[in-house]
């Protein structure tokens, strides 16, 4: 996704809540988080651990596996991963951090996602040798052939790229993985157009000639509700258009024989979006022959006021949104409730210049950025720095 201000206030249609009905266990196989940290500093590739970037907390991650998440998406840099070349050997150290993490999780009885976080981009240019990619999958796979329970994502967000080298891209991955010995694991393949779930059809309609021999490939899709689906505000359309977003890709995963994962979603701390979220998962729910559930962006240790954290204990949306998924997570029943709408609902937002007595951000916190006006200064020791265009912060 692309990070960027944040918005602090909206004017919202009225909502009618009608009275909770009774609901059936979740039928996702899947539903989790983005654990969200590794990735972080791309502009300063290696970097330093606890400066540019973080791995995620494991505590944080039990807490969010006790309530009852079954599934962790683990953003890292391939540059990073795999320093001077995509067919270099691995940095010990780095890939001894990424397994402690994905051991962590997957020791818990959870499932593990493996998020190259790069774009289809390695130090900043597109991928163009599917055989260079190839062999920083198999390098990657021998490392995790034996985790049944670890998930291959191929790449996160591939855009503004060739059609046919997306396809192309995936399938070099997916080759790899499996000659690599990791026969067991499903493999995530991710789209071009930022993998966004509204614009499948349009875009990505010939991934559906992807082939593997185990047939565990998931299309993971992204889809976030605000007016250009970027995920840049806290403000969503509608409320409806959680469902109206997905249900094209619905029908493309239905009429292909195909299965979807909705990898990244999420909405601001407002009821229009807590409405549009729900009817989202509800509508997957409903297709869950073709649909096997999704992760929330983001949780992670250095997101601060980011007003979609799920960290706990103190996240916006961990304190705004937890209950509202739970229902959904893998095997959770419970009462969920109907929401109805009595008029249109749209939303409009303005940036405030600075949440009240914010004149200077704290460690972690937001600094700058595409179109911030909060605060560019950080409070002492720390100073501003460039996560991407869209985020700079305090470290």
């Amino acid at each position: 996704m692309k990070i960027t201000k944040f918005l602090f206030t909206a004017s919202l249609a009225s909502l009618a809540l009608a009275a909770p009905k009774a609901k059936r266990a979740s039928s996702f196989m899947w539903f989790g988080s983005n654990e969200s940290g590794a990735e972080f500093g791309e502009n300063n590739l290696p970097g330093t651990l606890g400066k540019d970037y973080i791995w995620p907390d494991k505590d944080a991650i039990q807490t969010l596996r006790d309530a009852g998440m079954n599934i962790f998406r683990v953003p890292f840099r391939m540059e990073r991963l795999i320093p001077g070349g995509m067919t270099g050997s691995p940095d010990s150290k780095y890939m001894a951090d990424l397994k402690s993490t994905v051991n962590f999780i997957t020791q818990s009885g959870a499932y593990a996602v493996l998020d190259p976080h790069n774009y289809g981009r390695y130090n900043g240019n597109i991928i163009t040798s599917t055989d260079d990619f190839g062999k920083f999958w198999s390098t990657v796979a021998k490392e995790f052939a034996s985790n049944s329970k670890v998930i291959f994502d191929t790449n996160n967000e591939y855009n503004t790229m060739e059609q046919s080298l997306v396809v192309n891209l995936n399938q070099a991955a997916i080759d790899a993985i499996r000659a690599a010995g990791a026969t067991s694991q499903y493999i995530f393949a991710e789209g071009n157009s930022w993998t966004g779930a509204w614009t499948w059809t349009d875009v990505n309609d010939n991934m559906k000639q992807l082939t593997d021999p185990e047939d565990k490939i998931v299309y993971q899709m992204h889809q976030y509700l605000d007016s250009d689906g970027s995920g840049t505000s806290e403000a969503c359309v509608s409320a409806t258009i959680g469902k109206e977003r997905v249900q094209a890709a619905t029908q493309w995963l239905k009429d292909n024989n195909k299965k979807g994962f909705l990898g990244e979603f999420a909405g601001g701390a407002n009821d229009v979006c807590k409405s549009a979220i729900q009817g989202m998962l509800n509508y997957m729910e409903e297709n869950s022959d073709v649909w096997y559930g999704g992760s929330w962006w983001a949780a992670g240790p250095w997101w601060a006021d980011y007003m979609y954290s799920l960290e706990p204990p103190s996240g916006t949306a961990y304190k705004n949104y937890l209950s509202l998924l739970k229902p959904f997570f893998a095997g959770s029943s419970g009462p969920q409730p109907t929401t109805t709408t009595n008029a249109v609902q749209t939303t409009t937002s303005t940036p405030t210049s600075t949440p009240t007595g914010a004149d200077v951000a704290q460690r972690w916190g937001q600094c700058g950025g595409n179109g911030w006006t909060g605060p560019t200064t950080c409070a002492s020791p720390y100073n501003c720095q460039k996560v991407n265009d869209w985020y700079s912060q305090c470290l």
